[in-house]
């Protein structure tokens, strides 16, 4: 398996998940089998891990609220950072953990019915876990741009002309 093929693979699959296998082949020069083989060693050694689709969730019905939540932590002596992030997203609410540098520690991405269900999850779950010392929570408002897909766009308005 060639790392120059596994990267072209992994940059069309980033772009569209759903592209074919044919068509990655013509647009690699690879052979469909080599497609397939590497798609499936990239499988078994998880780097690729999921295929997901980006939703712009305005366009849906449902109110879901969706915050960044800022964590600071004192690590435990011998664990570090990851026995308090695998507490964190083990919760249902959470969908990512970032280690961080800079002001805070840990930056977790959470989801749920509304803004009232995030902040009962902050002060409930989140902020009571021990060897967390503070959280800042911010309310994502909008999305314009998530995993490279640009959500909202300036449509021009139509003005009449009005000549004296």
């Amino acid at each position: 398996m060639k790392n120059g093929l596994c990267a072209e693979i992994i940059n069309l699959l980033e772009n569209d998940a759903k592209i074919s296998v044919e068509d990655m082949a013509a647009l690699t020069g690879a052979s469909a089998e080599q497609i397939k083989e590497a798609i499936a060693a990239m499988e078994k050694e998880k780097v690729i891990v999921k295929y997901m689709a980006v939703i712009n969730r305005e366009k849906l019905e449902e109110d879901e609220a969706e915050a960044l939540i800022e964590v600071k932590v004192v690590p435990k002596r011998g664990l570090g950072y990851d026995d308090l992030a695998e507490r964190i997203y083990g919760f249902a609410e959470v969908k990512s953990v970032y280690l961080m540098s800079g002001a805070y520690d840990l930056a977790v991405v959470v989801r749920a019915a509304s803004m009232k269900q995030i902040s009962q999850f902050v002060f409930e779950k989140l902020a009571v876990l021990e060897g967390v010392s503070s959280t800042v929570t911010h309310f994502i408002m909008r999305k314009y741009k998530e995993q490279g897909v640009i959500f909202t766009s300036r449509e021009q308005e139509e003005r009449l002309v009005i000549s004296l």
